[in-house]
């Protein structure tokens, strides 16, 4: 079965591509693809301007977010972040540092020491992505993150990674089936439906374009 057909793209650093698609689409699998979750059957993949087609995911330099946080549960929060420094073997002096300096960030200093059990669906996001950024990813991977999310707390986490990837320069790819989230989050907006991608050139393109629902929706609440 083809879940992608004559799938190209490319994001300049520094930008997040907000891809808007429904369930089944193939939004995931694009991900792992990326990630090297999953091999392709035909094409390649470059990360920042490196052929990744034959390396391992600990090495493509790419970090892979799920709705679900999957935090160590027998680590507190300063040593789930820290992970992926330690695997690295950075000093033990660096990692501190850094892992301090990015829970401040994500106003996380407090919980340091807390498991994260103890923590809220918005608090045990942010220590997956202070886990992923802390390592400083060449593209990070981002599939429906905020899904399981009340409203209140999914439109804090969107403008937590609005200010987080305006301030750190992240490269990312935002999968949502949310139409006002991919508008958001997207510095440029894509759609993709029956495993095909379409990345439109403006804003304008995008609400023109019928399938992305957004001029019915600007339509809908003229209409009120």
């Amino acid at each position: 079965m083809q879940v992608l057909r004559d799938l190209s793209f490319d994001l300049p650093t520094g930008q997040t591509l907000a891809i808007l698609g429904r369930s089944g689409c193939g939004k995931t699998t694009l991900l792992k693809i990326i990630a090297g979750l999953l091999d392709a059957d035909a094409g390649s993949i470059h990360i920042a301007g490196r052929n990744v087609d034959r390396e391992p995911p600990q090495q493509r330099e790419a970090v892979y977010l799920y709705q679900e946080p999957l935090l160590f549960p027998h680590l507190n929060v300063f040593e789930n972040v820290a992970f992926g420094l330690r695997l690295r073997r950075e000093t033990a002096s660096n990692v501190r540092e850094r892992t301090s300096r990015m829970l401040e960030y994500l106003d996380l200093g407090a919980h340091a020491g807390k498991k994260t059990g103890e923590l809220s669906g918005g608090q045990r996001q942010r220590v997956a992505f202070g886990r992923a950024l802390v390592i400083n990813p060449s593209v990070l991977l981002l599939d429906e993150p905020f899904g399981n999310l009340d409203v209140e707390t999914r439109a804090g986490m969107q403008q937590l990674f609005k200010k987080i990837a305006g301030e750190y320069g992240i490269t990312a790819v935002f999968v949502t089936h949310d139409l006002k989230e991919s508008v958001l989050m997207g510095d440029r907006l894509a759609f993709m439906d029956d495993g095909q991608l379409r990345v439109f050139g403006s804003l304008d393109d995008f609400v023109r374009d019928p399938r992305t629902g957004m001029q019915a929706e600007i339509n809908f609440w003229k209409s009120i």
